[in-house]
């Protein structure tokens, strides 16, 4: 009977056990099943993650490359500009030896017409078709518009009178 108890004793602490197995089995079932649809979402989101990164990779690429050819058509404009602004410099410089010139040529003119000798014959013959009175008034108006045309030049350019 001892024999028969203790076999009895071990049998019943391995059908506890073998309980204790299923239950334990059961609830790593559950943890399993969880796990899994979480491995599930897990992979969405991986993927998710995945094409938003290729994206933003496309995305990277076509800025650079826009990038690129902004600073290209800014270089070429600021080249443009700048050589704008060199002609634009050439041709001031130019003009404004063109306006010492007609300054002094308005200057000796207004000289030579202040001591100037009775006119020519040649001259005379010209002179008789224009009226004595407009003759004066065409001078006077002539060198009146070349000064005004010098100090408005010059007030442009900021020299002074």
């Amino acid at each position: 009977m001892t024999g028969s108890f203790y076999g009895l004793a071990i049998e019943t602490l391995v059908a506890i056990l073998l309980g204790l197995t299923i239950g334990y089995c059961f609830i790593l079932n559950r943890r399993l099943i969880r796990l899994r649809a979480d491995e599930s979402a897990l992979r969405g989101t991986i993927a998710e993650l995945v094409t938003a990164t290729e994206f933003a990779e496309r995305a990277i690429k076509n800025l650079r490359e826009i990038t690129q050819e902004t600073n290209l058509t800014l270089g070429e404009g600021l080249r443009a500009s700048i050589n704008v602004t060199r002609e634009l410099d050439d041709q001031i410089a130019r003009g404004e030896e063109v306006l010492d010139r007609i300054v002094q040529i308005a200057g000796v003119a207004q000289a030579a017409r202040q001591r100037e000798p009775e006119p020519e014959p040649e001259a005379a013959k010209v002179e008789q078709f224009i009226p004595e009175e407009n003759r004066s008034r065409s001078a006077n108006r002539t060198a009146q518009a070349a000064q005004a045309l010098v100090m408005r030049l010059r007030a442009a350019t900021g020299q002074a009178a």
